[in-house]
């Protein structure tokens, strides 16, 4: 599934969603402006080559590599494909947790994201570049939170394709397993770029597991009253 939707609405305004969408935009912008040769030199300049990583994985300037390899894409389907997902799913998790504790979920994730793909690779040249890890523990977390709320989507049938509703848990862990197949399949095979499927995977199980440390500290409504809070919610803004 394609998802467009998910049927969840929030009770105040995603401030920082949007805001580290409208950032990896123009940082994105920004890499338009290069060219070619620039934008190669840039990226091995200030995003995590794993090699450069394992060599100093705990120095300042791989902390810093790791931020910025946050914030850089591989091209506009690249970059449209994380900030839909960030759109669609983000939202919940700020509103949930509050702003700093969605922050350190984003940030954290995409850190484990980055060593995990690593470490399948360390000594690889190629520079990991994308906020797919980041946004992958967004996506686990909004598993570990909210896996009954329907998500509205287009399912790919060849030439046609349909919308369907389906629950958060089957989107997500459907994608989680296609993460994780691809991976496995990955192993070995030589290539010159491409996904990192192991960032998904690491982002991903940090996500539901910070998500899970989150609810001992905030615990949710029993889940009733969750769902009479959601369609009081979707009454109020109409969806």
């Amino acid at each position: 599934m394609i998802p467009l939707q998910d049927i969840n609405p929030t009770r105040r305004w995603p401030l920082f969603t949007f805001g580290l969408i409208a950032l990896n935009v123009l940082v994105f912008l920004w890499e338009q402006t290069l060219s070619a040769d620039q934008l190669q030199r840039a990226i091995l300049d200030i995003s995590v080559v794993p090699a450069n990583l394992t060599a100093a994985p705990f120095s300042l300037e791989s902390l810093l590599d790791a931020v910025r390899s946050m914030f850089l894409h591989g091209g506009w389907a690249h970059l449209g494909g994380n900030m839909l997902y960030l759109y669609l799913f983000g939202d919940n998790i700020e509103d949930r947790f509050g702003r700093p504790l969605y922050l350190f979920l984003y940030f954290v994730s995409g850190f484990v994201a980055i060593f995990a793909q690593v470490i399948i690779d360390p000594t690889s040249q190629i520079p990991l570049v994308g906020a797919s890890g980041a946004i992958a523990g967004v996506l686990g977390c909004y598993l570990v939170l909210f896996p009954g709320v329907r998500v509205r989507g287009i399912i790919p049938l060849g030439f046609f394709s349909r919308m369907a509703d389906w629950p958060a848990w089957a989107v997500l862990a459907l994608w989680f397993v296609l993460q994780l197949f691809s991976g496995l399949l990955s192993l070995g095979v030589e290539t010159g770029g491409g996904v990192a499927f192991f960032a998904h995977i690491g982002g991903f199980v940090a996500g539901a597991i910070l998500g899970w440390l989150f609810l001992l500290i905030m615990p949710q409504p029993p889940a009733d009253l969750r769902r009479e809070m959601l369609y009081e919610r979707a009454r109020r803004y109409h969806y």
